[in-house]
Order: structure tokens, then C-alpha cells, then sequence
């Protein structure tokens, strides 16, 4: 329950609080007891508009912030670290705190916090990471070709013009796989960057699944696979990003033509519903479902992962990077969407994307 905030020139802090809508990081002031006395914009947007008056404890569930607030209200000088909070999504940020000097010595002591965000720069890091892990393993096999079909064709097969347009197919293959995972790795790279930030746009929801099919016709149609798009809900608007969301769509639809078994549909069914999964807000889902081998219990909860494949002979064979589905995670996850995956071995497997409905 909220207390009532009480204005700081009452009580002797020697500061003029309208200065905090200056700063471009969430900054609040706390008491002993944690109760939030004032804050800036950038910080009831982190917290909630009625952080006013609320305990810092209840809303953050951060033990580590309250530990250094207690320690700097308890005389230790200001100090910096790092923390991560999970909420929407996991953020970082560098955390500061002061402690605010007394006009009255028998005064309350306050705390001035500041975090500053530093996810982006986390995250370029991590990709960092992964990039030289992952990269460099993905980059050898297709380079080790390229190089040794150059020294054959320089070589043994100079005069053979069978072997040079053979292996110059096969060159052009490996080439052409390079530079999907490197467009891939910066489709990545730009979502994850962008994550915190929500898209704002209304998108037509159904003219996009039919935009997709038809870009996607040619693939079905030399699989002998039928698109077919049921709604129950009629011109459906969401809250997105147009060109992310056909990118979503365009990989799920890939897949289950890809996947599914030659000559069997994919179905794609639109709903309307109450309340996203996690969330209380309402919303549209998109179920594409194919019929096929399906996906091993135990695989279902990797799919989504950098670089992981189910089945690596044939993803690789049909020109899969591996990061697809990574992309497209990250992607519901700034829509603060939800995705969900279920599958019957040998039966059909089904991925819904949930998304929140413009307002």
C-alpha cells in the first residue's frame, strides 16, 4: 500500500528535486524504510507510474539494490556496482548510489540512486562471445571447401572443365551459405540491440500471413504443401513492426513447409484472445502447424538457442544457418509477444506466436 510522499523541503534535504527530470537514467530517492519519496520520469517508467510512495523492495525484488542502500544510508561512502533486473526483460545496468547530507542533525537520512543501462553494452559483448565460439565453427567446414576445391581447380582439374563447373557449383553453394549466416548474425545482432524498445505500429495481421504465403508459394508449391490461412477474427490489428513480424512468419511458414511432410498443408489458424501467456494484456495469436516427424520432447526447449539444430545433416541441407529461430525469439520478445511450441513425434508440430492487439 502507498504512503504519502513528503515534500523533501520539509524535512531539511537540501535539494531541489525538479532537477531529476534532467537526467536521462531512472533516479529516485529512498528512505530507511526503502519507500520510494521521489523520482524522476525516466524512473516511474522503469517502475510504474504509482512508484511514488511505494516500497522500493516490492517493486524491484532486488536484494542486492537494498543491501548497498542500506549500506550507504548506514554511513559507508557512495558506491558503483552492476545489477540485472528481469523485468519486462532482463536488463543491466550500473548501479550508483549517494547518500544525501542532513540540514538537521536529527534528520532522516535519504539515498539518491541512479541506473544506468547498460544492456546494449552487455549484449555486444555477449554477441561478441558468441560470434568467435560460434562463428568460427559455422565459417570453417564452408572454408575448408572453398579453399581446397581453389587448389583443385588450380591444379589437378585446371584443363577439366566437368570437375571446374562441379566444383564451381558447389563453391557458389558454400559461398551463398556464408552470406545467409552473416545476414542472420546481423538480423540478430540489430533485434537484440533494439529489444527494450517496444514497436509502436499497427500491423494488419492477416494481409501479412497472405503477403507471406505468397512469397512462400513457389517453395510449397515444389513440395506439393497448400498454405492455408483460417481467421476467426476479422481484419485483426497488432502492435508491431511490419517488417520483423513478416521476418517471423516468413521463417515459421519456411519451416513447416520444409519440414512437414511432402504434399500434407500447412495450416495457419488466427485467434483472438483474452490475455497473452505471462501477461494480462489481450491479444492475437498465430498458429502454423505442419504434419511430419515433429520435434523430440526434449528438443523443443533449445530450439530458440544460437546455433541449434534438431537435425544438422538437414537443416544444413535445405540452407538452414541455425538462427532462424533465434531470430524470431527475439523478435516476439520486443513485441512482448509470446511464443509457444508444441509437438506430437510423428504426428504434426504447432508454433503460436502471441501478440499483443493494438489498442
Amino acid at each position: 500500500m502507498n504512503t504519502q510522499p513528503i515534500p523533501l523541503k520539509q524535512i531539511g534535504i537540501p535539494f531541489d528535486t525538479s532537477m531529476l527530470n534532467g537526467f536521462p537514467d531512472p533516479v529516485f530517492l529512498v528512505d530507511r524504510s526503502h519507500v520510494i519519496v521521489d523520482c524522476n520520469r525516466t524512473a516511474k517508467q522503469l517502475l510504474g507510474t504509482d512508484a511514488l510512495g511505494s516500497k522500493l523492495d516490492e517493486i524491484l525484488k532486488s536484494p542486492s539494490i537494498i543491501d548497498v542502500i542500506d549500506a550507504t544510508l548506514g554511513g559507508a561512502p557512495g558506491t558503483r556496482s552492476e545489477v540485472s533486473l528481469p523485468f519486462p526483460i532482463q536488463r543491466d545496468f550500473e548501479l550508483t548510489v549517494w547518500r544525501l547530507p542532513d540540514l538537521k542533525s536529527e534528520g532522516p537520512a535519504w539515498a539518491m540512486v541512479v541506473l544506468h543501462d547498460v544492456s546494449a553494452t552487455k549484449r555486444a559483448e555477449r554477441m561478441r562471445v558468441d560470434f568467435i565460439a560460434n562463428v568460427s565453427h559455422e565459417l570453417r567446414s564452408p572454408l575448408s571447401s572453398l579453399l581446397g576445391f581453389i587448389e583443385t581447380l588450380q591444379g589437378p582439374a585446371k584443363d577439366d572443365p566437368e570437375s571446374t563447373d562441379r566444383f564451381l557449383e558447389i563453391m557458389n553453394t558454400e559461398a551463398k551459405r556464408m552470406s545467409r549466416l552473416i545476414a542472420d548474425l546481423l538480423t540478430l545482432s540489430k533485434v537484440e540491440t533494439d529489444e527494450h524498445i517496444s514497436p509502436e505500429d499497427n500491423v494488419d495481421i492477416s494481409k501479412l500471413l497472405v503477403r507471406v504465403s505468397d512469397i512462400l508459394s513457389v517453395r510449397a508449391k515444389d513440395r506439393n504443401v497448400e498454405i492455408v490461412i483460417t481467421n476467426d477474427v476479422k481484419f485483426p490489428l497488432v502492435l508491431g513492426d511490419d517488417d520483423e513480424l513478416t521476418q517471423v512468419f516468413q521463417n515459421l511458414i519456411n519451416n513447416a513447409v520444409s519440414y512437414g511432410n511432402e504434399g500434407a498443408p500447412v495450416v495457419i489458424l488466427i485467434a483472438d484472445v483474452e490475455a497473452i501467456p505471462e501477461t494480462n494484456s489481450p491479444g492475437v495469436s498465430v498458429a502454423v502447424t505442419n504434419t511430419g516427424e515433429g520435434i523430440p520432447a526434449d528438443s523443443i526447449s533449445r530450439l530458440t538457442e544460437r546455433f541449434y539444430r534438431v537435425d544438422k545433416g538437414r537443416s544444413r541441407s535445405i540452407g538452414g544457418t541455425g538462427l532462424g529461430l533465434a531470430i524470431v525469439k527475439h523478435i516476439i520478445v520486443r513485441h512482448r509477444g509470446h511464443l509457444e511450441i508444441k509437438s506430437i513425434p510423428g504426428a504434426q508440430t504447432t508454433f503460436t506466436v502471441y501478440i499483443p492487439k493494438a489498442l
